[in-house]
């Protein structure tokens, strides 16, 4: 604001308090979600970029990228529950079409199908759904191993008799050659609740600082006003 037998509005400080206040709510709902993602298996890290003079362009400085580091990976005991020990997703089909998902708890169905927690298909490497021809009398007589492929020990005949391999892409759909499939294990989220508490300060203390700055300069425009109206 400058004075000069009259008022001339100068902006700069109170849009550079509304789009800090923007960046930073938009990096705080970032990490939010992280935190509640935490617990969640197969969950991936969101992580913030900001780029140079995001002071003047504002949220158009602020984009995210997936962490795709591998998260914890526990014991469940369960023979249809699998985790990626290196990075990767397994595919499955959706009515929006296939999606990527780390996620491994799956199920099987009263047809044999393999499904995910969410009832999809999840699909082999020639891009059909995993279907059992038979559904086995124990789930420990499915046998998949690293690479995959899905078997199922007949107890008859003494041999492991083939279903399918799983397909496991990477971030770009393409298949991969070498995979670490983990059968009775699942992922959690490769979330630190520590690091992200850590992260989540400083936000809040520049935000709360914008907004301050915001008040008082809002402030100050308008007894400004109030005072050469009154004179």
């Amino acid at each position: 604001m400058r004075l000069y037998g009259g008022i001339y509005f100068d902006e700069k400080g109170l849009s550079t308090s509304i789009r800090g206040m923007h960046m930073q709510a938009l990096q705080i709902n970032n990490i939010s979600q992280n935190i509640t993602g935490f617990d969640k298996p197969g969950y991936q890290r969101i992580e913030n970029v900001v780029s140079s003079f995001s002071e003047y362009v504002g949220v158009h400085g602020l984009s995210t990228v997936v962490d795709d580091c591998v998260g914890r990976i526990y014991s469940t005991g369960h023979p249809l529950d699998l985790a990626l020990g290196k990075k990767g997703y397994f595919q499955y089909l959706t009515p929006n079409g296939i999606q990527l998902t780390r996620d491994g708890r799956f199920k099987m169905d009263k047809d044999g199908y393999l499904l995910t927690n969410e009832n999809y298909n999840v699909l082999s490497k020639d891009g059909s759904p995993i279907r059992f021809a038979s559904i086995p009398d124990d789930l420990e007589l499915v046998k998949i191993n690293t690479s995959g492929d899905i078997e199922v020990y007949n107890p008859k005949t003494g041999k492991c008799e083939y279903v399918a391999s799983l397909s496991v892409v990477d971030k770009t759909g393409s298949i991969m050659d070498e995979t670490d499939v983990r059968q009775k294990f699942v992922e959690s989220s490769n979330v630190r609740s520590e690091t992200e508490i850590f992260d989540l300060v400083p936000l809040k203390r520049n935000f709360q600082a914008n907004r301050q700055m915001f008040v008082i300069q809002n402030n100050m425009l308008n007894q400004t006003i109030q005072s050469l109206s009154q004179s």
